[in-house]
């Protein structure tokens, strides 16, 4: 009968489309503000991880599925489930019979899990096998500019180039380790404070599934507990991508690869299962971080850039000294599950923000900072419902509920609510919000999947928020109201989509009398098309209205991307057209790049955007990729400002990759 009902499933899968890559699936999921936060990238360059170390679903677990952060608790349980009768799978295409599994979830899905051997591996693998099932990576990359900034001219300490090597081995998913070095343009290199070479080092080792020990991190790691109200530095998903995940909690600890400065803790953490119930995690971190210091020594501004290309920046880097200890108990039976958490944080400097501003009134303050909370989750086939409620030192209340319903296989709504108080404040936490930080916003969000048919989705979200005490550029209270609906079809060898989003923030007018309204509307038009499996197609089209006090402007911006891809071989071509007022119109644009590089730049005025992509495998074992990129503007004889300005109207710049595999 299994046979049957497979062989049906590969028939009725013969007739979807060819896949696009996880770049192009996840890109669907970022709205604007996402874009502008270095929080994508980080979601992008921990999703190319998963993607190079993909999980084998044959020797897999619940908790190592909720790694993948577009998957629901409800998806996640059921594929465990299938997987504790059916195991071993024999084809990805199983998974339709996971009644939680959409199609474009699991199209999403293959670039991130193998059908490999099952195994019951020893508690302590021999060096015999380390040997023999090890892989080692190499990566060594770089981006030359064919330009010259003021900076580089004078100012900065180091040369024009940026450059980065990553070293990994692995082990059949339970042993990661590596070291990841990264070298910012204008960094001076083995000159300065950088006399061991690099700008940054991350190293890190990571243990998984030895015996009670579930996971073990030594080195650079992050850590995800709960809803993110006391810590998350891993990455949040946007409005958007809420919707994918159904807000779900989970506690997660993940080595820190990436050449990111933030987000990261340098120590050790560890989760060990006491019972079957019971789990335990707990973690300890010292690390020294940057911060722009008071005339008295306090810390003004905590920084996060990463970069050391002044002599200014160079003289804070690393001049406090920051220590995190904390640690979650909880408690599971079947889908429910309850957490206590607790995170501790001390800086060897008192932070000391101005006070000159009301919307500084309530930021942390001092050298100790204290945070608990508990936080649960349960599920059945139609519920998930999570949530967590946190308190710091001064009793402050942050708390966070969502509840997801799937009313029928097409149709699930959302619902979530969350309170931030105004004196809550949590150094590590990032959880889902409209403002800035966890702090100063009291909102509710309601969204709605429904797929009607297999080839059809249909995506929406309303969400409001108050601030109840004045913020950066706002004197007094304030609202804001977002709301999005986004379509999609998928066809054999067509896909298109629309999206609309109408956005409304408040801030001071001018004269700092009155707050006004700010509203933007965005349309996206987006159609792909792939004539042969080896070619891929993608046009898009992006427009935006912002108005503001009786003022409107407005910007475009259109792009094609062609994809051509063979067995050793693929090429990619990129171009963008777009005419923006102001930067208040300003367009972003997600263009596919050398992996692990990732950004989101905003594009405003008058200009061309064009790139040529392209990859070789030599071999089994080595891969060379390139992109060369160009922007010409039409409307200016300098671009940026500062050290920054480059005194030309047009920028490109060659980046380069060496992959190689043993």
């Amino acid at each position: 009968m299994r046979q049957v009902l497979l062989l049906a499933m590969l028939l009725a899968t013969a007739a979807v489309s060819p896949q696009d890559n996880w770049q192009d699936a996840v890109r669907y999921w970022l709205t604007t503000e996402d874009m502008g936060d270095s929080n994508s990238a980080d979601l992008m360059e921990q999703l190319e991880e998963l993607a190079q170390s993909p999980i084998n679903l044959n020797q897999t677990n619940r908790e190592e599925l909720e790694m993948l952060p577009f998957l629901t608790s409800q998806q996640a349980e059921g594929i465990a489930e299938y997987l504790n009768r059916y195991v071993p799978l024999r084809s990805l295409n199983e998974l339709l019979m996971v009644k939680a599994l959409d199609l474009q979830t699991l199209r999403l899905l293959k670039y991130f899990v193998i059908i490999g051997p099952e195994q019951q591996p020893a508690i302590w693998p021999t060096m015999t096998e380390l040997r023999q099932y090890g892989k080692h990576d190499f990566r060594a990359g770089g981006k030359i500019p064919f330009y010259e900034r003021q900076g580089d001219k004078s100012g900065y300490l180091g040369y024009k180039y940026r450059h980065d090597l990553r070293y990994q081995f692995t082990f059949n998913q339970r042993i990661k380790a590596g070291i990841t070095a990264a070298q910012d343009a204008g960094e001076p290199f083995f000159a300065d404070k950088n006399s061991m070479g690099y700008d940054q080092y991350n190293f890190y080792l990571q243990l998984r599934n030895f015996g009670r020990l579930e996971e073990l991190n030594i080195g650079h790691y992050r850590v995800q507990l709960g809803m993110g109200l006391l810590m998350n530095t891993r990455f949040q998903l946007g409005k958007l991508a809420t919707l994918q995940n159904m807000g779900r909690s989970t506690h997660t600890l993940t080595a820190h690869s990436s050449r990111s400065a933030a987000n990261h803790l340098q120590g050790v953490a560890a989760t060990v299962r006491l019972s079957k119930q019971w789990r335990i995690t707990a973690f300890a971190s010292h690390q020294a971080i940057d911060a722009t210091l008071n005339s008295d020594g306090t810390a003004r501004t905590l920084l996060f850039s990463g970069y050391h290309r002044t002599p200014t920046e160079m003289d804070k880097k690393h001049n406090t000294q920051e220590t995190d200890l904390g640690g979650s108990i909880g408690w599971q039976k079947g889908t429910l599950h309850v957490h206590a958490n607790a995170v501790f944080t001390h800086y060897d400097r008192p932070l000391q923000p101005q006070e000159n501003t009301p919307y500084h009134t309530y930021a942390a303050q001092g050298n100790n900072f204290l945070n608990v909370s508990i936080d649960y989750a349960w599920q059945n086939r139609r519920w998930t419902l999570s949530g967590e409620t946190a308190l710091n030192r001064q009793g402050a209340l942050a708390t966070i509920h969502s509840a997801g319903c799937r009313l029928s296989e097409q149709l699930s709504l959302m619902l979530l609510h969350r309170y931030y108080d105004k004196r809550y404040t949590a150094l590590h936490g990032n959880s889902f919000k409209e403002g800035s930080s966890i702090q100063n916003e009291h909102g509710i969000y309601l969204g709605t999947t429904w797929q009607p048919s297999r080839n059809w989705q249909l995506q929406a979200y309303a969400d409001y928020a108050h601030f109840s005490w004045p913020r950066y550029q706002v004197s007094d209270a304030s609202d804001a109201f977002d709301a999005l609906v986004s379509s999609r079809h998928t066809g054999k060898q067509w896909a298109w989509g629309i999206r609309y989003r109408f956005h409304i923030k408040q801030h001071d007018d001018a004269l700092k009398q009155h707050i006004i309204n700010q509203t933007s509307q965005r349309l996206r038009l987006t159609a792909d098309w792939t004539p042969v499996p080896a070619l891929t197609l993608h046009a898009q089209g992006d427009g935006v209205i912002v108005s503001e006090a009786g003022n409107h402007s407005r910007g475009i911006m259109v792009s094609q991307h062609v994809r051509w891809e063979r067995r050793r071989f693929s090429l990619a071509a990129i171009a963008a057209w777009f005419h923006s007022d102001d930067y208040d119109s300003r367009l972003y644009h997600y263009e596919p790049s050398t992996p692990y590089d990732f950004s989101f730049p905003a594009y405003y005025g008058h200009g061309l955007r064009y790139a040529l992509l392209t990859q070789v495998n030599l071999g089994q074992h080595v891969t060379i990729a390139a992109k060369l990129g160009m922007t010409n503007y039409f409307d200016r004889n300098a671009v940026g400002t500062g050290l920054q300005q480059v005194d030309r109207s047009s920028l490109a710049d060659l980046l380069l990759q060496l992959h190689v595999r043993l």
